[in-house]
Protein backbone atom coordinates (compact mmCIF):
# COMPACT_ATOMS: atom_id res chain seq x y z
CA UNK A 1 0.00 0.00 0.00
CA UNK A 2 0.99 3.53 -0.33
CA UNK A 3 2.16 5.35 2.62
CA UNK A 4 -1.13 7.00 2.95
CA UNK A 5 -3.57 4.07 1.91
CA UNK A 6 -6.46 3.56 4.02
CA UNK A 7 -7.07 0.66 6.06
CA UNK A 8 -8.05 -2.64 4.09
CA UNK A 9 -11.17 -2.52 2.06
CA UNK A 10 -13.72 -4.91 2.12
CA UNK A 11 -15.14 -5.48 -1.53
CA UNK A 12 -18.96 -7.61 -1.82
CA UNK A 13 -17.72 -10.94 -3.02
CA UNK A 14 -14.78 -11.13 -0.81
CA UNK A 15 -10.89 -11.27 -2.89
CA UNK A 16 -13.10 -12.08 -6.18
CA UNK A 17 -15.59 -8.74 -5.89
CA UNK A 18 -11.74 -7.08 -5.43
CA UNK A 19 -10.64 -8.24 -8.69
CA UNK A 20 -14.22 -7.85 -10.97
CA UNK A 21 -13.02 -4.28 -11.54
CA UNK A 22 -9.47 -5.59 -12.96
CA UNK A 23 -11.66 -7.80 -15.07
CA UNK A 24 -13.64 -5.19 -16.32
CA UNK A 25 -10.17 -2.97 -17.48
CA UNK A 26 -9.04 -5.72 -19.10
CA UNK A 27 -11.74 -7.36 -21.16
CA UNK A 28 -12.27 -3.62 -22.20
CA UNK A 29 -8.45 -3.18 -22.79
CA UNK A 30 -8.37 -6.71 -25.08
CA UNK A 31 -11.50 -5.59 -26.80
CA UNK A 32 -10.15 -2.03 -27.59
CA UNK A 33 -7.27 -3.90 -28.98
CA UNK A 34 -8.66 -6.34 -30.77
CA UNK A 35 -11.00 -3.56 -32.71
CA UNK A 36 -7.38 -1.84 -33.53
CA UNK A 37 -7.75 1.13 -31.58
CA UNK A 38 -3.68 1.56 -30.04
CA UNK A 39 -4.65 4.92 -28.52
CA UNK A 40 -4.54 5.19 -25.09
CA UNK A 41 -7.24 7.53 -25.12
CA UNK A 42 -9.44 5.03 -25.84
CA UNK A 43 -8.82 3.21 -23.12
CA UNK A 44 -10.13 6.46 -20.97
CA UNK A 45 -13.57 5.38 -20.79
CA UNK A 46 -12.64 1.52 -19.90
CA UNK A 47 -11.22 2.70 -16.98
CA UNK A 48 -13.90 4.85 -15.77
CA UNK A 49 -16.22 2.30 -15.95
CA UNK A 50 -13.71 -0.28 -14.01
CA UNK A 51 -13.41 2.40 -11.38
CA UNK A 52 -17.00 2.63 -11.24
CA UNK A 53 -17.10 -1.11 -10.94
CA UNK A 54 -14.70 -0.91 -8.16
CA UNK A 55 -16.71 1.90 -6.24
CA UNK A 56 -20.27 0.03 -6.74
CA UNK A 57 -18.70 -3.05 -5.42
CA UNK A 58 -16.65 -1.56 -2.42
CA UNK A 59 -18.68 -2.08 1.03
CA UNK A 60 -17.16 1.35 1.82
CA UNK A 61 -17.73 4.18 -1.01
CA UNK A 62 -15.68 6.83 0.62
CA UNK A 63 -12.59 4.81 1.44
CA UNK A 64 -12.58 3.58 -2.10
CA UNK A 65 -12.68 6.95 -3.57
CA UNK A 66 -9.95 8.02 -1.20
CA UNK A 67 -7.39 5.10 -1.31
CA UNK A 68 -7.74 5.90 -5.72
CA UNK A 69 -6.98 9.60 -5.33
CA UNK A 70 -4.14 8.12 -3.16
CA UNK A 71 -2.76 6.49 -5.75
CA UNK A 72 -3.07 8.93 -8.63
CA UNK A 73 -1.36 11.48 -6.26
CA UNK A 74 2.05 9.44 -5.85
CA UNK A 75 5.30 11.32 -6.41
CA UNK A 76 6.23 8.61 -9.17
CA UNK A 77 3.19 9.81 -11.16
CA UNK A 78 4.19 13.02 -11.00
CA UNK A 79 7.78 12.20 -12.46
CA UNK A 80 6.09 9.80 -14.84
CA UNK A 81 3.72 12.35 -16.27
CA UNK A 82 6.19 15.67 -16.20
CA UNK A 83 8.83 13.09 -17.66
CA UNK A 84 6.23 12.01 -20.38
CA UNK A 85 5.54 15.92 -21.35
CA UNK A 86 9.01 16.75 -21.79
CA UNK A 87 10.25 13.84 -23.75
CA UNK A 88 7.36 14.29 -26.24
CA UNK A 89 8.77 17.74 -26.59
CA UNK A 90 11.85 16.69 -27.67
CA UNK A 91 10.66 14.04 -29.64
CA UNK A 92 8.78 16.09 -31.48
CA UNK A 93 11.89 18.67 -32.14
CA UNK A 94 13.51 15.67 -33.44
CA UNK A 95 11.17 14.82 -35.71
CA UNK A 96 10.08 17.80 -37.30
CA UNK A 97 14.26 18.56 -37.82
CA UNK A 98 14.12 15.32 -39.77
CA UNK A 99 16.24 13.30 -37.74
CA UNK A 100 14.93 9.75 -38.64
CA UNK A 101 15.30 10.64 -42.42
CA UNK A 102 18.62 11.10 -42.05
CA UNK A 103 19.55 7.90 -40.61
CA UNK A 104 17.66 5.97 -43.74
CA UNK A 105 19.66 8.15 -45.78
CA UNK A 106 22.72 6.88 -44.45
CA UNK A 107 21.34 3.22 -44.74
CA UNK A 108 20.92 3.85 -48.18
CA UNK A 109 23.91 5.32 -49.20
CA UNK A 110 25.58 2.72 -47.50
CA UNK A 111 24.51 0.41 -49.86
CA UNK A 112 22.44 -1.80 -47.24
CA UNK A 113 19.51 -3.98 -48.73
CA UNK A 114 18.19 -6.84 -47.76
CA UNK A 115 19.03 -8.89 -44.58
CA UNK A 116 21.53 -5.83 -43.77
CA UNK A 117 18.77 -3.18 -44.21
CA UNK A 118 16.65 -5.16 -41.68
CA UNK A 119 20.09 -4.86 -39.55
CA UNK A 120 20.18 -1.47 -39.80
CA UNK A 121 16.40 -0.73 -39.17
CA UNK A 122 16.84 -2.46 -36.06
CA UNK A 123 20.14 -0.33 -35.22
CA UNK A 124 18.26 2.88 -36.03
CA UNK A 125 15.13 2.26 -34.35
CA UNK A 126 17.65 1.41 -31.25
CA UNK A 127 19.40 4.80 -31.56
CA UNK A 128 15.95 6.61 -31.96
CA UNK A 129 14.22 4.71 -28.69
CA UNK A 130 17.74 5.41 -26.66
CA UNK A 131 18.07 8.70 -27.65
CA UNK A 132 14.22 9.73 -27.03
CA UNK A 133 13.67 7.15 -24.45
CA UNK A 134 9.85 6.16 -26.20
CA UNK A 135 9.13 2.92 -27.74
CA UNK A 136 5.79 3.99 -28.97
CA UNK A 137 7.20 6.99 -30.54
CA UNK A 138 9.77 5.43 -32.05
CA UNK A 139 7.44 3.06 -33.76
CA UNK A 140 5.44 5.98 -34.75
CA UNK A 141 8.47 7.61 -36.56
CA UNK A 142 10.69 5.02 -37.76
CA UNK A 143 7.68 2.43 -38.96
CA UNK A 144 5.71 4.41 -41.37
CA UNK A 145 9.21 5.46 -43.19
CA UNK A 146 11.55 2.45 -42.82
CA UNK A 147 8.61 -0.04 -43.63
CA UNK A 148 8.29 0.92 -46.94
CA UNK A 149 11.51 1.34 -47.84
CA UNK A 150 11.74 -2.61 -47.23
CA UNK A 151 10.22 -3.19 -50.75
CA UNK A 152 13.02 -0.81 -51.87
CA UNK A 153 15.64 -2.64 -50.67
CA UNK A 154 14.25 -6.40 -50.66
CA UNK A 155 13.58 -7.03 -46.84
CA UNK A 156 11.94 -9.75 -45.78
CA UNK A 157 8.27 -8.22 -44.71
CA UNK A 158 7.81 -10.15 -41.07
CA UNK A 159 12.01 -9.49 -40.49
CA UNK A 160 11.58 -5.70 -40.86
CA UNK A 161 8.90 -5.00 -38.55
CA UNK A 162 10.24 -7.18 -36.24
CA UNK A 163 12.83 -5.56 -36.24
CA UNK A 164 11.61 -1.65 -36.11
CA UNK A 165 9.47 -2.99 -32.90
CA UNK A 166 12.67 -4.69 -31.78
CA UNK A 167 14.77 -1.57 -31.77
CA UNK A 168 12.29 0.40 -30.48
CA UNK A 169 12.10 -2.16 -27.36
CA UNK A 170 15.74 -1.91 -26.87
CA UNK A 171 15.70 1.97 -26.18
CA UNK A 172 12.68 1.36 -24.00
CA UNK A 173 14.67 -0.85 -21.65
CA UNK A 174 18.03 0.69 -22.22
CA UNK A 175 17.65 4.47 -22.59
CA UNK A 176 17.59 6.96 -19.13
CA UNK A 177 14.53 8.76 -20.53
CA UNK A 178 12.75 5.92 -20.50
CA UNK A 179 9.37 5.33 -19.09
CA UNK A 180 10.46 2.33 -17.39
CA UNK A 181 14.01 3.15 -16.52
CA UNK A 182 12.61 5.83 -14.37
CA UNK A 183 9.75 3.87 -13.05
CA UNK A 184 12.34 0.84 -12.35
CA UNK A 185 15.00 2.81 -10.66
CA UNK A 186 12.28 5.05 -8.70
CA UNK A 187 10.74 2.18 -7.15
CA UNK A 188 13.71 0.89 -5.98
CA UNK A 189 15.69 3.91 -4.77
CA UNK A 190 18.73 3.98 -7.08
CA UNK A 191 19.62 6.30 -9.38
CA UNK A 192 19.39 6.29 -12.97
CA UNK A 193 23.18 6.89 -14.33
CA UNK A 194 24.16 3.75 -12.39
CA UNK A 195 20.76 1.53 -13.43
CA UNK A 196 21.99 2.25 -16.83
CA UNK A 197 25.48 1.26 -16.91
CA UNK A 198 24.50 -1.69 -14.69
CA UNK A 199 22.11 -3.13 -17.29
CA UNK A 200 24.35 -2.98 -20.19
CA UNK A 201 25.47 -6.46 -19.25
CA UNK A 202 22.15 -7.83 -20.14
CA UNK A 203 20.98 -5.38 -22.79
CA UNK A 204 23.57 -5.82 -25.00
CA UNK A 205 24.24 -9.67 -25.43
CA UNK A 206 20.44 -9.65 -26.18
CA UNK A 207 20.89 -7.02 -28.62
CA UNK A 208 23.53 -8.76 -30.09
CA UNK A 209 22.08 -11.90 -30.46
CA UNK A 210 18.74 -10.61 -32.08
CA UNK A 211 20.83 -8.62 -34.61
CA UNK A 212 22.38 -11.64 -35.83
CA UNK A 213 18.92 -13.47 -36.33
CA UNK A 214 18.16 -10.52 -37.87
CA UNK A 215 20.69 -10.70 -40.44
CA UNK A 216 20.42 -14.66 -40.71
CA UNK A 217 16.41 -14.38 -42.02
CA UNK A 218 16.13 -10.76 -43.13
CA UNK A 219 16.27 -10.91 -47.09
CA UNK A 220 12.77 -11.31 -48.69
CA UNK A 221 12.19 -14.56 -51.35
CA UNK A 222 11.92 -12.42 -54.28
CA UNK A 223 12.60 -8.87 -55.61
CA UNK A 224 10.07 -6.32 -54.33
CA UNK A 225 11.36 -3.02 -55.97
CA UNK A 226 8.94 -0.51 -55.69
CA UNK A 227 8.26 2.16 -58.50
CA UNK A 228 8.14 4.71 -56.03
CA UNK A 229 10.74 3.54 -53.42
CA UNK A 230 13.39 6.31 -54.33
CA UNK A 231 11.73 8.73 -53.04
CA UNK A 232 11.36 7.26 -49.34
CA UNK A 233 15.06 7.74 -49.50
CA UNK A 234 16.28 11.16 -50.81
CA UNK A 235 16.87 12.70 -47.63
CA UNK A 236 20.42 13.86 -46.34
CA UNK A 237 23.00 13.95 -43.41
CA UNK A 238 21.90 17.62 -42.57
CA UNK A 239 19.94 16.23 -39.28
CA UNK A 240 21.96 14.00 -37.98
CA UNK A 241 23.65 16.97 -35.93
CA UNK A 242 20.40 16.60 -33.87
CA UNK A 243 21.57 13.80 -32.42
CA UNK A 244 23.55 16.46 -29.74
CA UNK A 245 20.39 17.11 -28.20
CA UNK A 246 19.56 13.53 -26.99
CA UNK A 247 22.72 13.09 -26.13
CA UNK A 248 22.87 16.07 -23.95
CA UNK A 249 19.83 14.81 -22.35
CA UNK A 250 21.49 11.38 -21.76
CA UNK A 251 24.67 13.08 -20.62
CA UNK A 252 23.59 14.79 -17.97
CA UNK A 253 21.27 11.91 -16.80
CA UNK A 254 24.16 9.48 -16.77
CA UNK A 255 25.92 11.86 -14.88
CA UNK A 256 23.34 11.78 -12.30
CA UNK A 257 21.19 14.88 -13.05
CA UNK A 258 17.75 15.00 -12.36
CA UNK A 259 15.59 13.87 -14.68
CA UNK A 260 14.02 17.18 -15.17
CA UNK A 261 17.33 18.86 -15.69
CA UNK A 262 18.46 16.26 -18.16
CA UNK A 263 14.98 16.45 -20.71
CA UNK A 264 15.02 20.77 -20.41
CA UNK A 265 18.70 20.54 -21.55
CA UNK A 266 17.73 18.21 -24.26
CA UNK A 267 14.95 20.56 -25.23
CA UNK A 268 16.97 23.55 -25.25
CA UNK A 269 19.94 22.17 -26.70
CA UNK A 270 17.60 20.64 -30.08
CA UNK A 271 15.98 23.92 -30.54
CA UNK A 272 19.20 25.46 -30.69
CA UNK A 273 20.69 23.28 -33.01
CA UNK A 274 17.32 23.59 -34.74
CA UNK A 275 17.39 26.99 -35.09
CA UNK A 276 20.95 27.45 -36.04
CA UNK A 277 20.87 24.75 -38.39
CA UNK A 278 17.75 25.53 -40.54
CA UNK A 279 16.12 22.68 -39.59
CA UNK A 280 13.07 24.51 -38.02
CA UNK A 281 11.89 28.04 -38.16
CA UNK A 282 11.55 29.81 -34.78
CA UNK A 283 7.41 30.20 -36.26
CA UNK A 284 7.18 26.72 -35.94
CA UNK A 285 8.81 25.83 -32.29
CA UNK A 286 5.27 28.23 -31.29
CA UNK A 287 2.85 30.69 -32.90
CA UNK A 288 -0.86 31.80 -32.62
CA UNK A 289 -3.65 30.37 -34.42
CA UNK A 290 -5.20 33.71 -34.39
CA UNK A 291 -8.81 31.58 -35.97
CA UNK A 292 -8.50 29.05 -33.33
CA UNK A 293 -7.61 31.19 -30.86
CA UNK A 294 -5.10 28.87 -29.61
CA UNK A 295 -1.13 28.24 -29.13
CA UNK A 296 0.29 26.17 -31.67
CA UNK A 297 3.58 24.47 -32.28
CA UNK A 298 6.17 21.77 -31.92
CA UNK A 299 6.37 22.54 -27.93
CA UNK A 300 2.73 22.21 -27.80
CA UNK A 301 2.55 19.52 -30.21
CA UNK A 302 4.99 17.76 -27.97
CA UNK A 303 3.36 17.84 -24.59
CA UNK A 304 -0.10 16.81 -26.08
CA UNK A 305 1.54 13.30 -27.25
CA UNK A 306 1.75 12.66 -23.45
CA UNK A 307 -1.94 14.23 -22.51
CA UNK A 308 -3.36 10.31 -23.73
CA UNK A 309 -0.51 8.05 -21.42
CA UNK A 310 -0.55 10.77 -18.36
CA UNK A 311 -4.66 10.90 -17.80
CA UNK A 312 -4.10 6.58 -18.75
CA UNK A 313 -1.75 6.41 -15.92
CA UNK A 314 -3.52 8.09 -13.39
CA UNK A 315 -6.54 6.53 -13.83
CA UNK A 316 -4.87 3.08 -13.99
CA UNK A 317 -3.18 4.21 -10.98
CA UNK A 318 -5.94 4.94 -8.91
CA UNK A 319 -7.66 1.82 -10.30
CA UNK A 320 -4.43 -0.45 -9.08
CA UNK A 321 -4.27 1.13 -5.35
CA UNK A 322 -8.28 0.64 -4.77
CA UNK A 323 -7.04 -2.84 -5.40
CA UNK A 324 -4.26 -2.58 -3.42
CA UNK A 325 -6.35 -1.10 -0.31
CA UNK A 326 -8.06 -4.71 -0.19
CA UNK A 327 -5.13 -6.27 0.68
CA UNK A 328 -4.45 -8.60 -2.15
CA UNK A 329 -1.29 -7.43 -2.62
CA UNK A 330 0.00 -8.00 0.71
CA UNK A 331 -1.37 -11.12 0.97
CA UNK A 332 0.31 -12.12 -2.39
CA UNK A 333 3.71 -10.29 -1.40
CA UNK A 334 3.58 -11.91 1.97
CA UNK A 335 3.02 -15.48 0.42
CA UNK A 336 5.86 -15.09 -2.44
CA UNK A 337 8.20 -13.53 0.75
CA UNK A 338 7.54 -16.87 2.91
CA UNK A 339 8.73 -19.37 0.42
CA UNK A 340 11.68 -16.89 -0.98
CA UNK A 341 14.66 -18.46 1.07
CA UNK A 342 17.33 -17.72 -1.21
CA UNK A 343 18.52 -14.83 -3.26
CA UNK A 344 17.67 -17.01 -6.51
CA UNK A 345 14.01 -17.71 -5.40
CA UNK A 346 13.33 -14.25 -4.47
CA UNK A 347 14.45 -13.36 -7.77
CA UNK A 348 12.20 -15.97 -9.09
CA UNK A 349 9.22 -14.71 -7.19
CA UNK A 350 10.07 -10.64 -8.69
CA UNK A 351 9.87 -12.24 -11.93
CA UNK A 352 6.87 -14.03 -11.80
CA UNK A 353 5.02 -11.52 -9.80
CA UNK A 354 5.97 -8.65 -12.26
CA UNK A 355 4.72 -10.78 -15.01
CA UNK A 356 2.07 -11.45 -14.05
CA UNK A 357 1.07 -7.86 -13.56
CA UNK A 358 2.18 -6.70 -16.75
CA UNK A 359 -0.36 -9.14 -18.24
CA UNK A 360 -3.09 -8.40 -15.90
CA UNK A 361 -2.79 -4.49 -16.31
CA UNK A 362 -1.29 -4.39 -20.01
CA UNK A 363 0.69 -1.42 -18.43
CA UNK A 364 4.82 -1.81 -17.84
CA UNK A 365 5.19 1.39 -15.85
CA UNK A 366 2.10 -0.02 -13.79
CA UNK A 367 3.35 -3.13 -13.28
CA UNK A 368 6.89 -1.87 -12.29
CA UNK A 369 4.97 0.37 -9.61
CA UNK A 370 2.39 -2.83 -8.88
CA UNK A 371 5.46 -5.51 -8.42
CA UNK A 372 7.62 -3.04 -6.45
CA UNK A 373 7.21 -3.51 -2.97
CA UNK A 374 7.92 -7.31 -3.45
CA UNK A 375 10.81 -6.29 -5.32
CA UNK A 376 12.07 -3.67 -2.50
CA UNK A 377 11.41 -5.91 0.27
CA UNK A 378 12.15 -9.37 -1.22
CA UNK A 379 15.12 -8.47 -2.63
CA UNK A 380 16.48 -6.89 0.03
CA UNK A 381 16.09 -9.32 2.45
CA UNK A 382 18.54 -11.37 0.33
CA UNK A 383 21.24 -8.69 -0.25
CA UNK A 384 19.89 -8.02 -4.09
CA UNK A 385 21.33 -4.62 -5.02
CA UNK A 386 18.55 -1.78 -6.05
CA UNK A 387 20.32 -1.62 -9.36
CA UNK A 388 19.77 -5.76 -9.82
CA UNK A 389 16.13 -5.39 -8.70
CA UNK A 390 15.71 -2.11 -10.90
CA UNK A 391 17.52 -4.29 -13.95
CA UNK A 392 15.06 -7.52 -12.89
CA UNK A 393 12.03 -5.36 -13.29
CA UNK A 394 12.37 -3.34 -16.33
CA UNK A 395 14.29 -6.11 -18.48
CA UNK A 396 10.73 -8.61 -17.32
CA UNK A 397 8.44 -5.96 -18.95
CA UNK A 398 10.55 -4.98 -22.12
CA UNK A 399 9.54 -8.76 -23.10
CA UNK A 400 5.53 -9.59 -23.31
CA UNK A 401 4.10 -6.32 -24.33
CA UNK A 402 6.31 -6.63 -27.25
CA UNK A 403 6.02 -10.02 -28.23
CA UNK A 404 1.76 -10.83 -27.11
CA UNK A 405 -0.62 -9.56 -29.68
CA UNK A 406 -2.96 -7.82 -27.37
CA UNK A 407 -0.51 -5.07 -25.81
CA UNK A 408 -0.03 -1.45 -27.55
CA UNK A 409 3.07 -1.58 -29.19
CA UNK A 410 2.66 -4.97 -31.24
CA UNK A 411 -0.81 -3.48 -32.29
CA UNK A 412 0.62 -0.19 -33.19
CA UNK A 413 3.10 -2.07 -34.73
CA UNK A 414 1.02 -3.84 -37.01
CA UNK A 415 -0.29 -0.61 -38.03
CA UNK A 416 2.58 1.01 -39.88
CA UNK A 417 2.46 -1.68 -41.91
CA UNK A 418 -0.39 -0.21 -44.05
CA UNK A 419 2.04 2.30 -44.81
CA UNK A 420 3.95 -0.38 -47.07
CA UNK A 421 0.77 -1.32 -49.67
CA UNK A 422 2.56 1.10 -52.43
CA UNK A 423 5.71 -0.71 -51.83
CA UNK A 424 4.95 -4.34 -52.33
CA UNK A 425 5.00 -4.52 -48.99
CA UNK A 426 1.97 -6.68 -46.69
CA UNK A 427 -0.14 -5.72 -44.14
CA UNK A 428 1.26 -7.53 -41.11
CA UNK A 429 -0.69 -8.93 -37.78
CA UNK A 430 0.49 -7.86 -34.23
CA UNK A 431 0.53 -11.61 -34.09
CA UNK A 432 3.47 -11.57 -36.13
CA UNK A 433 5.30 -8.80 -35.74
CA UNK A 434 5.34 -10.04 -32.06
CA UNK A 435 6.61 -13.16 -33.04
CA UNK A 436 9.71 -11.57 -34.84
CA UNK A 437 10.40 -8.91 -32.53
CA UNK A 438 14.00 -11.01 -31.74
CA UNK A 439 15.23 -8.81 -29.23
CA UNK A 440 12.51 -9.21 -26.83
CA UNK A 441 12.80 -12.89 -27.06
CA UNK A 442 16.45 -12.43 -26.33
CA UNK A 443 16.10 -10.30 -23.84
CA UNK A 444 13.36 -12.87 -21.99
CA UNK A 445 16.53 -15.45 -22.38
CA UNK A 446 18.80 -13.21 -20.51
CA UNK A 447 16.66 -12.70 -17.74
CA UNK A 448 15.70 -16.52 -17.28
CA UNK A 449 19.45 -17.26 -17.40
CA UNK A 450 20.25 -14.57 -15.26
CA UNK A 451 18.02 -15.87 -12.85
CA UNK A 452 18.73 -19.07 -13.04
CA UNK A 453 22.84 -18.55 -13.23
CA UNK A 454 23.41 -15.55 -10.89
CA UNK A 455 24.50 -14.00 -13.47
CA UNK A 456 25.24 -10.04 -13.12
CA UNK A 457 23.95 -10.16 -9.49
CA UNK A 458 27.63 -10.02 -7.82
CA UNK A 459 28.78 -7.01 -10.27
CA UNK A 460 25.34 -5.00 -9.84
CA UNK A 461 25.96 -5.19 -6.03
CA UNK A 462 29.73 -3.97 -6.86
CA UNK A 463 28.73 -1.25 -9.18
CA UNK A 464 26.09 0.06 -6.53
CA UNK A 465 28.80 0.04 -3.87
CA UNK A 466 31.42 2.01 -6.40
Amino acid sequence: MTEDAQPTLRFRGGTAGALVPFGVFLGGVTWLALAGAPDERGFWPILLAALATGLLLARDRHAYAEAALGGMSQRIVALMIMAWLLAGVLGALMNASGFVDSLVWIASRLGLSGRWFVAAAFVICSAVSTSTGTSLGTILLAGPLLYPAGGVLDASPAALIGAIIGGATFGDNISPVSDTTIASAASQGADIGGVVRSRLKYALPAAGVALVVYVAVGSAAADTLGARGDALLSGGPKALVMLLAPGVAIGAMLARRHLMEGLIYGILTAVGIGLFAGLFAPTEILFIDADAFAARGLIVQGMERGIGISIFTLLLMGLVAGLEASGVFDRVVGWAQARATTPRQAELWIFATVSAAVVLTTHSVVAILTAGKLTREAGAAHGLSAYRRANLLDMTVCTYPFLLPFFIPTILAASTTASGAAFGMPRLSPLTAGLHNFHSWALLGVVLFAVGTGFGRERDNRIEGA
